[in-house]
C-alpha cells in the first residue's frame, strides 16, 4: 500500500522532532510516535538520511542511519547476524571426484 502524503508528512515530523530533541530523549519521541513506526519511516529516515549524507551533514546522516537500523531489528526488518552460522562456506560440500 502506497504511503499517504499526509502519513509522509508524518514521517518528516517525527525525524524532524528526532534531530532537534535533546540527546538521549529520542526513545520517548519514538514512544510517542509509536502509530508511525513501521518499514515506510524506516524507508523515508533511509532517504533523509542519503539527502543529508550528500550535502555534507554526516553527522545528520550517520544518526538517522542509526535509528533506522535500531527500528529495522525492533520490526524484524533487520537479519539478526548473531543467528547466522560463521562456519566457512565451503564445509560439508562434498567435492565432485
Amino acid at each position: 500500500m502506497p504511503v499517504t502524503e499526509e502519513r509522509q508528512h508524518l514521517y518528516y515530523e517525527l525525524i524532524d522532532s528526532l534531530l532537534q530533541c535533546p540527546n538521549g530523549k529520542e526513545p520517548e519521541v519514538l514512544e510517542a510516535n509509536v502509530e508511525l513506526i513501521d518499514g515506510d519511516l524506516v524507508n523515508t529516515m533511509m532517504q533523509v538520511a542519503s539527502g543529508f549524507a550528500h550535502q555534507g551533514n554526516e553527522d545528520g546522516a550517520r544518526f538517522l542511519v542509526f535509528i533506522a537500523r535500531e527500528l529495522s531489528i525492533q520490526l524484524g526488518l533487520y537479519p539478526d547476524l548473531s543467528q547466522i552460522s560463521t562456519e566457512p562456506v565451503s564445509e560439508g560440500i562434498s567435492e565432485k571426484e
